[in-house]
């Protein structure tokens, strides 16, 4: 069985865990973590889910080498608000590292610390824009109607404008910006009697802005999203921390941490969510995989997670034992492919990727929610692509007759586990190598 890892389904290029990695995550987590590959906000272009026979890999940053490292922007820059003087400061810098002074005695790592140097100014310019545009949409009133309007959801009987707070958002580039909010509390009986107690209530409210463009957390989304893509995909969070601070986020790794789950929690919620309506019959079928040539594939996984040992927590550690045990994750990948079958990758056209511990049943209930909700019924083809695991075999196809997929509707092996299973075929029915490997080829 294909080991795939459980945490980037596809974003990390070979995708192998090896038997001791990220041992130390529980179940739900590990969740957390596929359901953030598939959050809205995370993918825009990568390829297939399922890794080829491909060597165990390792985080390509030892600790030799994160001592040699060059960690820029490890602080915050407060935002001009002044773009005239961000392109200016821009342009200062830049000029001055495109000089070639004693070009002779140029090298590859001269070379790499320019391109360092221009990578940090040319972020921090996109972070001056960035805070630039948020303090505008913070001035706007049509901005602040919409997004108390947007976030009405949130909003109980009881809850009511409160003034204005102060809150600083983190922007790329590692670029803070001040903005000044409407703040809105939920005042309840025991708040109005009792001051303390009023005090406390103010902290349990929320800026409807923040809530409404995804920057409760005081990041832009693209900031928040970056986090957990390199969160998921790190070999640990101290490594990720480590990577965000060359590409201008400079977060603990604690808070990279807390930042990666919350982020596939969302994922897993807006998931829940879409089955629900399924469920209920209140999805719309949309349209983006109309008049498309749609691949669906299916696939299991290996995954190892931390099971607790009953009992005290260790004196010494303060922790509890645990074993390590695997577990088989069910995995799915839809995309579309053009009339020469290459995948199609751009915004317009997602590629879907899921996946989940829950067993088949779970994994057939995800995959009917992802396909109505793209439109399978509207699709000029379809493939589906599976290993020999019966569940497959015996559940899609039915699934894609009732939810109305085109008469050309293909189902295909993998060929990566037929070849497998015609070698160890080959290798019992003849007892000299030769006349195995021709048999083989041939077949």
């Amino acid at each position: 069985m294909k080991r795939v890892c459980h945490r980037c389904l596809e974003c990390y290029p070979d995708g192998i865990l090896s038997d001791n990695d990220n041992q130390n995550e529980s179940k739900g987590v590990r969740e957390a973590s596929i359901a953030s590959l598939s959050h809205p906000q995370f993918h825009d272009d990568h390829s297939d889910i399922f890794s080829r026979g491909q060597k165990k890999v390792g985080f390509p940053f030892s600790n030799s080498f994160k001592k040699g490292l060059r960690l820029p922007m490890t602080k915050n820059i407060y935002a001009s608000l002044d773009l005239t003087k961000s392109l200016s400061d821009f342009q200062a810098v830049v000029t001055k590292l495109l000089e070639l002074n004693n070009a002779s005695e140029w090298d590859g790592q001269i070379l790499k610390e320019r391109e360092e140097k221009i990578r940090e100014a040319a972020l921090i310019l996109a972070g001056q824009c960035i805070a630039v545009l948020l303090h505008n949409l913070s001035q706007s009133q049509s901005a602040l109607d919409t997004a108390m309007a947007q976030t009405q959801g949130w909003w109980q009987p009881k809850t009511q404008r409160h003034g204005s707070r102060t809150r600083q958002i983190l922007t790329v580039g590692n670029v803070l910006v001040t903005l000044v909010l409407p703040y809105v509390v939920t005042i309840n009986k025991k708040s109005e009697q009792n001051k303390s107690e009023q005090n406390k209530s103010d902290n349990q409210g929320f800026c409807p802005f923040l809530q409404w463009l995804g920057m409760s957390e005081g990041l832009t989304p693209l900031v928040w999203s970056t986090v957990a893509q390199y969160g998921a995909i790190s070999s640990s969070f101290e490594a990720s921390c480590t990577i965000l601070i060359g590409w201008g986020i400079n977060l603990s790794f604690k808070r990279i941490e807390r930042l990666t789950y919350n982020f596939g929690q969302i994922g897993i919620n807006l998931r829940q969510s879409k089955i629900l309506n399924r469920q209920l019959g209140n999805l719309p079928e949309g349209h983006v995989l109309k008049d498309q040539r749609v691949v669906i594939a299916v696939d299991g996984g290996r995954s190892r997670v931390r099971i607790n040992k009953k009992g005290r927590k260790n004196s010494k550690t303060k922790r509890h034992g645990f074993i390590g045990k695997w577990i088989e994750p069910k995995l799915l990948t839809i995309y579309v492919v053009d009339g020469q079958g290459k995948k199609v990758k751009n915004s317009d056209i997602p590629i879907t990727n899921d996946g989940t511990y829950d067993g088949y049943k779970a994994l057939l209930e995800i995959l009917e929610a992802h396909l109505v909700d793209l439109g399978i019924s509207q699709a000029k083809q379809v493939l589906l692509i599976g290993d020999g695991a019966e569940w497959i075999w015996i559940h899609i196809p039915p699934l894609l007759t009732r939810l109305g997929c085109p008469v050309e509707t293909y189902q295909l092996f993998d060929f990566y586990h037929v070849t497998e299973n015609l070698k160890v075929f080959a290798d019992a029915a003849f007892h000299e190598e030769l006349q195995s490997k021709q048999w083989f080829i041939k077949a």
